[in-house]
């Protein structure tokens, strides 16, 4: 009896034993228990808002700004190319074939400033040894006809008494003729062309090198003034060209206003070109021929809610959101639609109400938060 009571003990002992977890005494833990996560660091909440405290909040420099609706232009974004303003700018070519000479300050680098008038290099025109030696024959003429006529001259005047005025002038008009011909050929003999900057600016290309060959109208430099520039954009939609109101351009967080010119009347690969001009010092940064951006405000209205593009963000689903602050720590994600305003601001139609509070800066991070 005793003996059973003992056993039935033990096992009830083994029992509970099991029941519980067992845990190594101080120091012989191997570090594999969970962390607690702690309560007052930022945390995505189960209804997917973000807890994100105060000094987080400044940390991250989080800015909102509240929201007003407002009647703003519909607008149409459309892909441009920068382009040297013809008013502005120019090229630099050759009339003649030749070789390249530095000009007086050396050939000029790509960037570097000119002003009009300036000359950047010079052309030796290159000839044929059977043209030039035509030429070297004709100036070799027309000199002895010229030695020939101050002669004639001399013998005149020493008869000036009895030879009539008339022979004298006639025989003075032929010398000054010949020595007119024999500058104009042994010019075309020695002379090298100018290549002068047409206009101030900075050097945009540079193409040749000392002693290089070139043909007649090859571009040799490229001169542009980064402050002017022209910006053409192609429209798919030809009556476009008939409502335009405004249109800017983004470089950045810049939004730099553009002039509408005009557009052009012949298609060019089934779509309508419009020219835009562009001023300011923003342009520095930009190069000819560079792809852009440009946003065109229509005429037509549409009932919207202007919001940076910095405070649109993308979830899981590839829906785009904005995070509104609803509470001093607390970040909703709303599911808005849009569209383009100006390349800085983007105007929201649905989704958010005139008075939320939609973080701009640090929105980015608010979304990574998990």
């Amino acid at each position: 009896m005793k003996r059973t009571l003992i056993a039935s003990s033990l096992g009830l002992l083994i029992a509970l034993t099991g029941l519980r977890p067992a845990y190594a005494g101080p120091g012989h833990d191997h570090g594999d228990a969970p962390a607690a996560p702690s309560a007052n660091g930022p945390q995505r909440q189960p209804d997917g808002s973000v807890f994100l405290p105060k000094p987080a909040q400044r940390q991250l420099s989080v800015r909102t700004v509240v929201t007003e609706a407002a009647e703003l232009p519909r607008t149409v974004e459309l892909n441009a190319k920068v382009q040297m303003d013809p008013n502005a700018g120019g090229k630099v070519q050759p009339l003649n074939a030749g070789r390249i000479e530095p000009g007086p300050r050396g050939l000029p680098n790509p960037g570097q400033m000119v002003r009009k008038g300036e000359v950047l290099a010079y052309v030796v025109p290159s000839a044929a040894p059977i043209e030039r030696s035509n030429q070297a024959a004709q100036l070799a003429e027309l000199r002895a006809a010229k030695a020939l006529a101050d002669k004639r001259i001399s013998r005149l005047q020493e008869l000036a008494d009895t030879v009539p005025r008339k022979e004298i002038e006639a025989a003075e008009s032929e010398a000054a003729s010949l020595s007119a011909r024999i500058a104009a050929v042994g010019g075309g003999l020695s002379t090298r062309e100018a290549l002068v900057a047409p206009v101030s600016g900075v050097i945009a290309s540079a193409n040749v090198v000392a002693g290089q060959v070139v043909d007649a109208r090859e571009l040799i430099f490229e001169i542009v003034d980064p402050s002017r520039l022209r910006i053409e954009a192609l429209a798919f939609d030809a009556a476009i060209a008939s409502s335009i109101g405004t249109a800017t351009m983004a470089l950045g967080n810049q939004r730099v206003p553009l002039t509408f010119i005009g557009a052009s009347r012949s298609l060019r690969e089934q779509a309508l070109p419009l020219a835009f001009r562009a001023q300011g010092a923003a342009l520095n940064q930009l190069a000819v021929g560079q792809p852009v951006r440009v946003f065109v405000q229509t005429k037509d209205k549409v009932k919207g809610i202007p919001v940076p593009v910095a405070s649109l963000m993308k979830n899981p689903a590839n829906q785009t959101v904005v995070w509104v602050k609803t509470a001093p720590e607390r970040f909703e994600p709303r599911t808005v639609t849009t569209e383009p305003l100006d390349g800085v601001n983007a105007a929201v139609t649905s989704g958010l109400e005139p008075g939320d509070r939609v973080a701009t800066q640090g929105a980015t991070l608010i979304n990574q938060v998990r």
